[in-house]
């Protein structure tokens, strides 16, 4: 597709010419006599240069460039002018123009100018794309829902992200706290700098001090060098503590200076690191209760529960329950490249489930049933322990389900047995026995 290039200029003799010599040139041209009809245009078409007059009869050319590179920082602007002066000139370069330059005197200059121009405005427009894309991912438009709860939640969320306050978030376990975590950090303006998270249970309590605060060389037996902790990895970013009631006292303790001074001692370190962070942390248990029978530092829970986010379980959300099945319908329909659509007795079934395990049980559930699916997903695809399951008649005995389920997840995954190991539940070894005893040739 050619590059558009936007012409504004009130003088319509100049403007049709630069056109038609412009358009010569492969690109796709627009037009307009002033400022405002020019703004109106960049926002509702793609154009990736702008070449504007200096003089025109509503705004100046130079001032016309920061309000551009404001709304669409990868569109490139060319100034023009009849009389240039250097202070002009300056100030257009320092408004973000990619050039300036008198009329007359270096029409030979537009075309290969133009070339450049728009040659380094495709390149920041597709990382511009890409960024926008990216964000969309962490921000608040991938949490799924219209139900009352969730959408309090959200409201709850997005007025504190504008903000450096710490946030606890409670919830039963697959409630999406690090989703919400992760969405907080991206709207907020740390959005450019490191969002770090981390699971408080899945370490031992000196691994998950050397893992927050770092050590120094010779620290402790096997501590060759120097290792940044967590903490310095987030540094000017947010950082995410989930299952934060599985920290001990003792690195609670630790924990709470970061939030008081924002500084901690690395392991076998005699200096004070400072470090610029947001912390936010998580839980499914209820800190304020442990911090009472002093199963948890309540000065800590203090610090950590300035503004509080519940997230409601899925059992509280069930008007939710279809619009996250058709979202996780599609996703996993995607990867798998298939046609599939799921009946009104599947969807029954999801929304009369005690969903114990939340959206994340329910994501599971869903990409199981895309895979043993072949075009219409049925009750017969979903796991034996849901309410008035239906088997099927054909499936004599356990064997034969086995055989066709392992088949079906081999087949899901175009042959690839760690992928299939893991969605099953099994070892690599137990698969390949399986395969072995089944006679599975995929």
């Amino acid at each position: 597709m050619a590059n558009t290039v936007l012409i504004i200029d009130d003088e319509k003799k100049l403007n049709d010419l630069l056109s038609r010599i412009i358009g010569l040139e492969g690109f796709t041209v627009m037009q307009a006599y002033n400022g405002k009809d020019g703004l109106k245009i960049l926002e509702r078409e793609d154009v990736q240069v702008v070449i504007s007059d200096v003089k025109l009869p509503d705004v100046n050319g130079v001032d016309l460039v920061k309000t551009i590179k404001s709304k669409k920082p990868y569109v490139e602007v060319i100034n023009l002018t009849a009389y240039g002066t250097i202070n002009d000139g300056v100030r257009s370069i320092q408004n973000g123009a990619f050039n300036y330059i008198v009329k007359g005197d270096d029409n030979d200059k537009i075309i290969p100018l133009l070339n450049q121009a728009a040659a380094k405005a495709q390149i920041q427009q597709n990382t511009f794309n890409a960024d926008k894309k990216a964000n969309s991912r962490h921000s608040f438009a991938q949490i799924i829902g219209q139900s009352k709860p969730i959408v309090e939640a959200v409201n709850l969320a997005r007025k504190v992200a504008a903000t450096d306050t710490t946030v606890l978030l409670l919830g039963e376990t697959g409630t999406g706290k690090e989703v919400f975590a992760s969405a907080i950090h991206h709207e907020s303006q740390r959005r450019q700098m490191p969002f770090v998270a981390i699971n408080c249970s899945s370490f031992t309590g000196d691994l998950l001090e050397s893992e927050l605060f770092g050590y120094k060389a010779g620290a402790f037996s096997g501590a060759n060098k120097d290792k940044k902790g967590l903490f310095e990895e987030a540094h000017h970013g947010s950082i995410f503590l989930d299952e934060i009631g599985e920290m001990s006292l003792d690195l609670q303790a630790k924990l709470l200076r970061v939030l008081e001074s924002k500084t901690f001692i690395k392991l076998g370190d005699t200096q004070t690191t400072r470090v610029n962070i947001r912390i936010m942390a998580a839980t499914n248990r209820d800190l304020q209760k442990e911090a009472e029978e002093g199963k948890f530092r309540l000065d800590l829970f203090y610090r950590l529960s300035v503004f509080t986010i519940s997230l409601p379980s899925l059992n509280e959300r069930k008007d939710d329950i279809e619009l996250l099945a058709k979202y996780y319908l599609k996703l996993f329909t995607d990867n798998a490249g298939k046609q599939v659509k799921f009946d009104s007795d599947f969807l029954t079934l999801l929304k009369t489930h005690q969903w114990k395990g939340n959206i994340r049980e329910l994501k599971n559930v869903m990409e199981r049933a895309v895979i043993l699916a072949d075009d219409i997903l049925t009750p017969n695809t979903l796991p034996p322990h849901f309410n008035n399951q239906v088997t099927d008649s054909n499936a004599l005995d356990l064997q034969s389900i086995e055989r066709q389920h392992i088949s079906k997840v081999l087949a899901y995954t175009k042959g690839n047995k760690t992928e299939t190991a893991r969605l099953l539940g099994i070892g690599l070894t137990t698969l390949y026995r399986k395969i072995d005893e089944y006679n599975l040739t995929n």
